[in-house]
C-alpha cells in the first residue's frame, strides 16, 4: 500500500483513505490487487494492480470491467476514476477497449 501512496504523491494525487478490497469477496479467483480510496478532492477511486508475467488482452480487459461492476455493486456506489496499473505487456486492443470505457492505463507501475 505504500507503494501506492508514493506511485500516486508522484503524480500529485493524495488520498485521505485507501481500503484494500480481496477478490474473493467480489466471488472472484484473479490474482489481482483491488484498491477502493478517496481523494482529497472527493473522487472515488477503483485501482486495479495486476503483476501478471503474460500478455494482458482483451478477454482480460472485459473480466476487469466485469469485477469494476461488482465491485460497484459491492461498495454500493459508483467510481469516478478506474484506474489499471500494469507491469505486463499490454495488448492494444485491450487499451483502446479500456480507455473507450474512461479507464485510466498506468503501465509505469513497479
Amino acid at each position: 500500500m505504500k507503494d501506492i501512496t508514493r506511485y500516486y504523491l508522484d503524480k500529485d494525487i493524495l488520498f485521505k483513505e485507501i481500503e484494500e478490497i480481496s477478490p474473493k469477496e467480489l466471488k472472484s479467483r484473479k490474482k489481482i490487487k483491488i484498491f477502493v480510496s478517496t481523494s482529497v478532492k472527493k473522487e472515488y477511486y477503483a485501482i486495479f494492480i495486476v503483476d501478471s508475467k503474460s500478455r494482458f488482452i482483451r478477454k482480460n480487459a472485459e473480466d476487469l470491467m466485469q469485477l469494476e461492476f461488482d465491485l460497484a455493486q459491492y461498495k454500493e456506489h459508483n467510481f469516478k476514476k478506474k484506474e489499471l496499473l500494469i507491469s505486463s505487456a499490454l495488448c492494444s486492443k485491450a487499451k483502446k477497449l479500456l480507455e473507450d470505457n474512461k479507464w485510466s492505463v498506468r503501465v509505469d507501475f513497479m
